[in-house]
């Protein structure tokens, strides 16, 4: 496991202040290991592609069809491929060399990315030819098969390529990546949906992913390759019946898992705050996502700086904070308010993940590392599901009580664990 740490190559020479500088920084730590800086450029590549989608994807599903409903569809159809490819694709994690999985998945968004181009290149996905959203539903789908397969491989990596004392410091660099994308993808979709229409966000995403493609490329291999023993399914099963043995990871995962389904809707919805209540359209729309990332920054590197201590004790913290926050944000009816509050939904949001993430690498065993993190990883397809069921909602309703009602929620299963769970509000 703690084969790369001690491979990274010198940052800093004589002379070099702040190269000597950053190789001081705890904070940065783990970027001094150049098997990591691999594949954090691997990661930051797919997470722009991956920001840019989330953003344009909903809007332009909005602006074909102005259906709450069919835009919570589209993430049924993410969903439900990812939650049934999950599981399998931890098996995989557990059994082949994950940089291939990581590999052979960012190709195939990049595919699925450039058959969209296509498609608004030639003018057929557009207003004008009425339920031609029909595409953006299987793009959808094949973006959740691909999560499902190949995300869990993407996070157990990161164990392979550090020590267990720098899990913490590693996953809030990655997290501290893709929320610093969280400042620039958006703000930057929505000026070249502004400037060049949708086709140009998607040939954008096409480039990055074969960006993502290149470094993961240059990864050596981490694992050992398991040959013979279980079928998938009984791995499935061996999985289920670790988890249900360490109740604390348990715990842990069904904790995070209820915060995700009560706190992420709002992002998927946030072309009905904008175009509806804030009246900002696609510019304001991508400065205020841009500046949800500006808390999550902040909150990871944070937690990068920070010691191994009261772990458990920071991740209810935080998922009180981003359940505060995220209630206040939904009942704003003005610009300003609005955009300082989604800073603290991002700071909660960061310190949740990060913490919760950390938690879950450092107490498995290594040998179900990856079927655990599959069941980590279906929480984007739990995401699609209650977005889906906060757009049908938010057609009776209304989008603020939808998303301020299941913000509430969590606010009291945070305070209720909290309470009554001190097995996660003592973990270190």
């Amino acid at each position: 496991m703690d084969e790369y740490p001690g491979s990274g190559v010198g940052l800093g020479s004589a002379g070099g202040g702040w190269r000597n500088t950053l190789r001081n920084l705890k904070t940065f730590s783990s970027l001094k290991n150049r098997v990591y800086r691999l594949y954090f450029g691997a990661m930051v590549f797919q997470m722009a592609a991956m920001n840019m989608q989330m953003f344009a994807r909903s809007l332009l599903v909005y602006r074909l069809t102005g259906s709450a409903a069919i835009l919570g569809s589209t993430a049924v159809a993410n969903a439900v491929p990812m939650l049934l490819l999950s599981l399998y694709g931890g098996v995989i994690a557990d059994r082949v060399q994950k940089k291939y999985v990581v590999l052979i998945g960012h190709a195939a968004s990049a595919v699925a990315s450039l058959g969209v181009a296509l498609a608004l290149t030639t003018g057929y996905l557009s207003v004008e030819h009425e339920g031609s959203w029909w595409i953006l539903i299987v793009a959808s789908a094949f973006q959740g098969a691909i999560m499902g397969l190949t995300m869990p491989s993407r996070e157990a990596i990161i164990r392979e390529i550090v020590t267990s004392e720098q899990l913490l410091n590693a996953i809030s660099l990655s997290t501290m990546g893709m929320n610093a994308l969280r400042l620039f993808a958006p703000a930057l979709t929505g000026i070249l949906i502004g400037a060049f229409d949708f086709k140009a966000v998607y040939y954008t995403m096409t480039g990055l992913y074969l960006g993502a493609v290149f470094f993961m490329a240059l990864l050596p291999q981490t694992s050992k390759i398991v040959t013979g023993g279980l079928s998938p399914l009984e791995g499935i099963k061996a999985g289920f019946q670790y988890l249900r043995r360490e109740t604390t990871v348990l715990f842990v995962l069904a904790f995070v898992l209820l915060s995700i389904v009560l706190s992420q809707p709002y992002a998927l919805l946030m072309p009905i705050f904008c175009d509806d209540i804030l009246k900002c359209g696609e510019e304001g729309m991508g400065f205020l996502l841009s500046v949800s990332g500006i808390g999550a920054v902040v909150g990871s590197l944070t937690l990068a700086s920070l010691p191994n201590k009261k772990r458990g004790l920071m991740m209810l913290g935080s998922s009180l904070l981003l359940s505060l926050a995220l209630t206040a944000f939904s009942f704003s009816t003005t610009w300003n308010a609005s955009l300082a509050l989604i800073v603290f939904v991002g700071l909660g949001q960061s310190g949740q993940m990060t913490l919760a993430g950390t938690l879950i690498q450092y107490y498995v065993d290594p040998a179900y590392l990856g079927r655990v993190m599959s069941i980590l990883m279906m929480q984007f397809g739990f995401i699609s599901f209650s977005t889906f069921a906060a757009g049908l909602l938010a057609e009776a309703v209304g989008v603020q009580w939808a998303v301020g009602g299941f913000a509430m929620g969590l606010i009291l299963l945070s305070v209720l664990v909290f309470a009554f769970v001190p097995r996660l509000r003592n973990l270190d």
